[in-house]
């Protein structure tokens, strides 16, 4: 409940608007029983007719007022919810922006992904029918009860008999109803996982032929679904039968009843359908209610996901509130790895230890080692991705972790191995590192990454169309695509983490050496798997089982380093052998 008065705080005028709105529509439905019954009892008792018309006019007077009510608070009722909902879900999208990978795997992406769309959705209803089927409750309660004692005591106690009754019936069923809610959520979380799983790996599922086989498993997740919420709707049927037995056992009574106490002159006709009214109209909304707390175990466990995410303290975030001075960026050491060291925090040993080198402006230094060397760690570590566990990496002399990642990352250029596109033009993707730029320096940027000449063969140009991920280009278009994105940017430090891996030996070459010329006023850092690709770099820095093998050029290295010269033995046999 803390969370949804967090989020409700802002919209409070809305919310009391609501409130009161939805509280005067349902006193004048017991305003208009009262007037009904009051009709009755002139018409059977030979009052003047003027009296009657009197009733009816303040009748007709009160369904206006109670309906007009009605309509305005369902209206703002709504609103109210989606107001929420959206505060909600930017809130949520702006933490999970914070979150490392780290923070990400403890969660599950599926996970972050049904607490945005469908935990929210499930508040959002919770907290509509809250207001308007819960909230009006206890006015109803006191109303009825206050208007059936001064008609009759006797049908006013048991009206409160038959009240306690239902309430106490749906705390027990609520209680049981409680983890069969929390078991839905969770079992939710396993579909969506699974169904992206098959959506996501369609074709390798299709390539193995093992359709059948993730059928069973889909199956199984949603036949586990259908059982546990076959289970929760059993309580809702059996709340729905108790509570229509004990109205129609009140309305039993008061008919048993009626007789006597009219006989006897203690009521007329018009007050038994009063306090039938009253009697139906307190039952009807404890019942709905009913129906609506029954939801709330799965509303609240919606809560409680959603709050864990916000309230969640991210691995990486930003220490320090300014950022360095002007003056740090003339440094013509962009990039410094002193004595770096790290772990993953699940890990039982270092995957890099005492990383030493420096990246300097007009320089390409690049990186090379085995699978597992942790060659991709390096520029996650860069980009604070993860925090180094010892040493420290300073950009422009500053250590990383005392600027802000904003500031940080917008000093960097990254382009990753697997490379990503957004659903849009390709001039929207090009620009998504600098919206600013125009479309003489896009297809600059795309001609120095060897895209220039596929984009100008589409009938579109820079304005066709880009399916989401890329589907739509080949795996070297995309990589060119991102290449040309990061040159769009024109940053200080340029991080390819194995991204000229789909092209092929022609283009890749022809790329290094427009790269070259375009990227002399920043440090490139290159990480990569192909001797070719970074063989004239600068530098080269080997890795092996997280640790320096060695550092220095092509040539140096061939002579000095053992695992330098079996990578560029070994690839070579192999282009020898094909």
């Amino acid at each position: 409940m803390k969370l949804i008065l967090r989020f409700l705080k802002p919209h409070w005028k809305l919310c009391t608007v609501t409130v009161l709105l939805l509280i005067i529509d349902v006193a004048g439905s017991l305003v208009i029983s009262t007037l009904a019954a009051q009709m009755l009892n002139l018409g059977t008792s030979g009052s003047p007719f003027e009296a009657i018309v009197q009733a009816g006019i303040l009748m007709s007077a009160a369904s206006l007022i109670s309906g007009f009510c009605a309509i305005t608070g369902g209206y703002a009722c709504a609103t109210l919810s989606a107001q929420v909902g959206k505060d909600m879900r930017i809130a949520l999208y702006k933490k999970s922006l914070k979150l490392s990978v780290y923070d990400f795997r403890q969660f599950g992406t599926a996970s972050i992904t049904t607490r945005t769309v469908s935990d929210i959705t499930t508040i959002q209803f919770a907290l509509t029918s809250f207001i308007q089927m819960v909230l009006p409750v206890p006015v109803i309660f006191i109303v009825a009860l206050a208007l059936a004692f001064r008609l009759d005591t006797e049908m006013g106690f048991i009206l409160l008999g038959v009240v306690l009754a239902v309430l106490v019936l749906a705390f027990f069923i609520m209680r049981s109803a409680s983890p069969l809610f929390q078991r839905l959520q969770k079992l939710l979380d396993r579909m969506t996982t699974v169904l992206l799983e098959n959506i996501t790996g369609v074709r390798v599922v299709r390539a193995f032929n093992n359709e059948a086989r993730e059928e069973g498993r889909m199956g199984a997740s949603f036949a586990e679904y259908a059982q546990t919420s076959i289970k929760a709707n059993q309580r809702f049927a059996n709340l729905d039968g108790l509570s229509f037995l004990f109205i129609n056992f009140f309305i039993i009574v008061v008919y048993w009843l009626s007789g006597g106490r009219i006989s006897d002159g203690y009521l007329q006709i018009g007050d038994i359908t009063a306090i039938i009214g009253y009697a139906m109209m307190v039952l009807f909304f404890l019942m709905m209610a009913q129906m609506v707390i029954l939801t709330m175990p799965r509303a609240l466990e919606c809560c409680e996901r959603v709050r864990a995410v916000l309230d969640h303290s991210p691995e990486i975030r930003d220490l320090v509130q300014s950022d360095p001075s002007g003056d740090a960026a003339k440094s013509d050491e962009v990039l410094a790895f002193r004595d770096v060291s790290f772990r993953f925090a699940d890990a039982e040993e270092d995957t890099l230890s005492h990383l030493n080198f420096v990246c300097r402006r007009g320089e390409t230094t690049a990186i090379i080692g085995g699978t597992g060397s942790g060659k991709s760690t390096v520029a996650s570590l860069i980009l604070r991705f993860h925090d180094v566990t010892k040493g420290s990496i300073c950009l422009n002399g500053t250590d990383i972790r005392q600027m802000t990642r904003k500031y940080l990352r917008g000093h960097l250029a990254y382009v990753q191995q697997k490379a990503w596109l957004f659903s849009g033009t390709i001039a929207e993707n090009l620009r998504y590192s600098n919206k600013n730029a125009t479309n003489e320096e896009l297809m600059h940027a795309a001609d120095v990454a060897q895209a220039g000449d596929f984009i100008r063969s589409l009938k579109h140009g820079l304005d066709s169309y880009v399916a989401q991920g890329g589907t739509n280009f080949s795996g070297g278009q995309k990589q060119r695509l991102s290449i040309a994105r990061a040159l769009v940017k024109k940053p200080e430090l340029y991080i390819f983490d194995d991204s000229f891996s789909a092209l092929d030996f022609k283009t890749d070459a022809a790329l290094r050496k427009a790269l070259a010329k375009e990227t002399k006023d920043a440090a490139v850092l290159i990480v990569a798997q192909r001797v070719s690709t970074i063989q004239h770099a600068d530098q080269i820095i080997v890795l092996s089982d997280g640790g320096m093998a060695g550092i220095g050029k092509h040539d140096e290295l061939l002579k000095n380093c053992a695992v330098y010269r079996e990578i560029y033995e070994s690839q070579t046999k192999e282009a020898q052998e094909a």
